[in-house]
């Protein structure tokens, strides 16, 4: 396979030619653990830059893996407000790319950024643990930091006119629903609770084009544009919409180890230690920073 050629994440019969092994070769290396791989979306895939560093480890040349081109200093992943606004006023460096949990790992697994925010539910258990998902990447340097608990809601307009109380009301046909983009936290919370309330896609009403951060379904129900949406109470910010508290999640950040160590990351940390951080969590409201910055997963351990 020319290099040229390869696409970020890879199939199984795609890296056991760019490895030039067969394809049994490769599952038994998932089996054992002992490549890097990941389930996204239910497909098992392998991170192109991932096999390189993969590769580049295993190499006897010690210092193989510092010649692998460095990530942008780019947070990709899901939208998080109080994140967006501690990556600015930190100083950090930190450039923030919205565009889903999913999305934000396929960007880190790419190489095309330094760590990844999401907040992906277990629809088995209904946690949530960036964690085990990070674990099925052996040998590579991955660490997990709790970012904060978040509030999730419904956002609804002002004196909640269609007297919504729980995703279950949604079921009623007039009720025009703004929803995220597939992919993202939001969209996989939404799914588990439907299906909790015994409600299908089917039995919903949608309206217009999926959003693509949290502030985008409270601007839908803002303008009137939608009646109802699944968000975090980050978002609510005025009087012209109200929130219908859910549930409380954990949102993770995943960074590579070595820049974790790096200043860019530090800054952001230690201003999340400050009294300035607390005191803008406590005005957005629906945030638990207790935890923030504590370590998870360790690679390492």
């Amino acid at each position: 396979m020319n290099t040229r050629e390869v696409p970020d994440l890879l199939t199984v019969s795609e890296v056991a030619d760019y490895l030039r092994v067969r394809e049994r070769t490769i599952y038994e290396l998932v089996r054992t653990q002992r490549i890097p791989n990941c389930k996204l979306s239910g497909k098992l895939l392998f991170p192109k830059r991932l096999i390189e560093l993969w590769v580049a480890q295993s190499a006897e040349y010690p210092h193989a893996t510092t010649h692998l081109t460095a990530p942008p200093a780019v947070i990709a992943g899901s939208h998080d407000p109080l994140l967006e606004w501690a990556a600015r006023q930190s100083k950090s460096g930190l450039a923030i790319l919205v565009d889903g949990s999913t999305g934000g790992m396929h960007r880190l697994l790419a190489g095309q950024a330094i760590a990844c925010g999401l907040h992906l539910i277990d629809p088995a258990t209904g946690s949530y643990d960036a964690s085990s998902l990070v674990h099925r990447l052996p040998g590579l340097d991955f660490v997990v930091i709790e970012w904060a608990h978040r509030q999730q809601g419904l956002i609804v307009a002002a004196g909640n006119p269609a007297n919504l109380k729980g995703i279950a009301d949604l079921g009623k046909r007039d009720l025009r629903i703004a929803t995220r983009q597939p992919g993202s936290g939001s969209a996989l919370l939404f799914a588990k609770l439907l299906a909790d309330a015994g409600l299908s896609s089917e039995d919903l009403n949608f309206a217009g084009d999926p959003g693509n951060s949290e502030t985008d379904i409270a601007l839908a129900v803002r303008e009137g544009k939608a009646d109802v949406g699944l968000a975090i109470k980050a978002v609510v910010g005025d009087e012209a919409v109200e929130f219908v508290p859910l549930l409380w999640e954990r949102f993770d950040l995943v960074v590579r180890r070595f820049d974790y160590f790096e200043r860019p990351f530090q800054s952001l940390l230690e201003f999340a230690r400050t009294e300035q951080f607390r005191a803008r969590a406590a005005l957005l409201q629906g945030y638990d920073t207790t935890r923030t910055g504590t370590v998870v997963f360790n690679g390492r351990r």
